[in-house]
């Protein structure tokens, strides 16, 4: 169980937003959603990703002859990145010099995560924190998060899980008995506009969340604000009707959206598809926990 793997993006220690008290937040690779708005795009692919963070690039050539694909060159106007490739080996990382490659993902056991896990231990003791699975979507490395959650436990870990809820009901019931708290992505609870904002449909995450709340597991809903996308007060209604009604309504958590990734998608190489717009103001946050309200929910902003 120590030897599963991950391929894991990313590790933030001290993490406050990723559920209570003090977390340590694992960032695994992969995601079968395109959110417009997503603010973890070197996420979304499920393969080594190289960030290429131009800025910082000396045109020093190091990482030409490191390079086995040629995906290097340096020419009369610098240095050049020829994405398409890169095999994201990560020798060219090795070689730069002042920080401009970063290889986005490697190959992480159980037993390395839980070394990682256990550094601040005594920050998430005192604050009632833990440790949480995040992504990209972890429900597509099931195994290793469940050997995972499974050994945090014996310690005495809180584990919390954020997920979008796409994925076979089957997968997301594999790691219930050990997961403490589920933070679960609430995007739109109209189909259509759900998939124009993440590409795919929303039928599977509405009913594992009817599923997952009839378990009891503690669950916290977790609803991005989007300006132009799900502010207005039919889309509020309508997923205050749908929370309502699922058989123990949890909590909801509003979050407001900003504008602040457009770096990380020139990095990983994809296309800027964040809204053109400004965070939503404290007045617009209240209003609609206010609608959220209405219909008996919870809300925290």
């Amino acid at each position: 169980m120590l030897n599963i793997e991950a391929l894991l993006a990313d590790v933030k220690p001290l993490a406050v937003h990723d559920g209570p008290g003090l977390r340590t937040t694992f960032f695994l690779k992969g995601c079968p959603l395109r959110c417009r708005w997503c603010h973890n795009p070197e996420c979304i692919s499920p393969r080594p990703q190289l960030l290429y963070r131009e800025k910082f690039c000396a045109d020093c050539g190091n990482c030409v002859p490191a390079c086995p694909t040629g995906a290097h060159r340096i020419g009369a106007g610098g240095h050049r990145f020829e994405r398409e490739r890169c095999i994201g080996c990560g020798s060219c990382e090795t070689a730069c010099l002042h920080g401009a490659l970063q290889l986005c993902s490697r190959r992480i056991t159980v037993e390395k995560a839980l070394e990682l896990a256990l550094e601040d231990r005594d920050f998430q003791r005192r604050s009632g924190g833990g440790v949480t699975v995040s992504g990209g979507e972890p429900l597509l490395q099931t195994g290793f998060c469940r050997a995972f959650f499974m050994e945090l436990g014996k310690l005495g870990v809180h584990r919390a899980l954020d997920t979008s809820g796409e994925a076979p009901w089957e997968t997301l019931e594999l790691l219930l008995a050990e997961t403490d708290l589920v933070l679960y992505d609430f995007k739109q609870a109209d189909d259509a506009k759900h998939r124009a904002g993440t590409g795919v449909s929303n039928r599977r995450i509405l009913e594992n969340l009817r599923r997952l709340t009839a378990t009891g597991i503690p669950i916290e809903i977790r609803i991005p604000l989007i300006p132009g996308y799900n502010m207005e007060q039919e889309d509020l209604e309508k997923a205050g009707r749908f929370l309502a009604g699922v058989p123990q309504p949890p909590p909801v958590r509003l979050l407001a959206y900003h504008p602040f990734a457009h770096e990380k998608y020139r990095f990983a190489g994809r296309s800027d598809t964040l809204p053109d717009a400004d965070p939503p103001e404290d007045a617009e946050m209240e209003s609609a926990a206010g609608i959220l309200r209405s219909f008996g929910l919870k809300v925290l902003w």
